[in-house]
């Protein structure tokens, strides 16, 4: 089997949309990162080429079935699985990029840039459309949403995402996160958890 894809969807949360300079109502965006991105271990390597590590708790969507032009009624039966991601942007890469026009792959598709728990057969979570979404950082609580924000829901962005790629079993989506990004520094404990999914922990090594 191929390496999984790995989709992320931006400014899906209208809050967040908002605390990163939208006006909160545009339609979320797409990006990619590399299989090498992915990261399931309990001690992350603090990154090259950032002083600004910010983390982000996404629910991941884990497809089982691929296909194009999927409708949206159609689509919750192609979801595999749950999990609890974050997504890691270097963020002051990513506002030179953004000044400059260029591309984003050095703030966010970086190896190691999407640490995973295990995923959690959808059989046994249902589809979830409402949920506690949560990260701490040392037993701080910084993101605190509900999976209910969403502006585009699951079954929306697999649509959507069929109608620019042919989609394929393995595939993962990560589907956007809450207002509260923030730093990571090394030492730095993170906990993200959604209601229903479950928990990811790392600590920055």
């Amino acid at each position: 089997m191929a390496d999984p894809r790995v989709f992320c969807v931006g400014r899906n949360y209208a809050d967040h949309a908002r605390e990163m300079g939208a006006d909160g109502r545009e339609p979320p965006f797409f990006f990619m990162k590399p299989a090498s991105a992915l990261f399931y271990e309990a001690s992350l390597p603090y990154p090259e080429d950032t002083q600004d590590l910010h983390h982000e708790v996404e629910l991941v969507l884990a497809l089982g079935q691929g296909g194009t032009r999927i409708a949206a009624v159609n689509a919750l039966n192609h979801v595999a699985a749950y999990g609890v991601g974050v997504d890691l942007t270097k963020r002051d890469r990513q506002a030179e990029l953004k000044a400059k026009g260029q591309p984003w792959e050095r703030a966010k598709a970086f190896d190691r840039s999407a640490p995973l728990s295990k995923l959690r057969p959808a059989a046994e979570t249902g589809h979830p459309t409402a949920g506690a979404i949560r990260l701490s950082v040392n037993g701080a609580v910084r993101q605190n949403g509900d999976l209910s924000q969403m502006i585009w829901k699951p079954a929306e962005i697999i649509a959507e995402l069929s109608n620019l790629w042919t989609l394929q079993p393995g595939d993962l989506i990560y589907t956007g996160t809450p207002a509260g990004v923030g730093p990571l520094v090394r030492g730095d404990h993170v906990k993200a958890d959604i209601e229903g999914i479950g928990t990811l922990e790392f600590t920055v090594s």
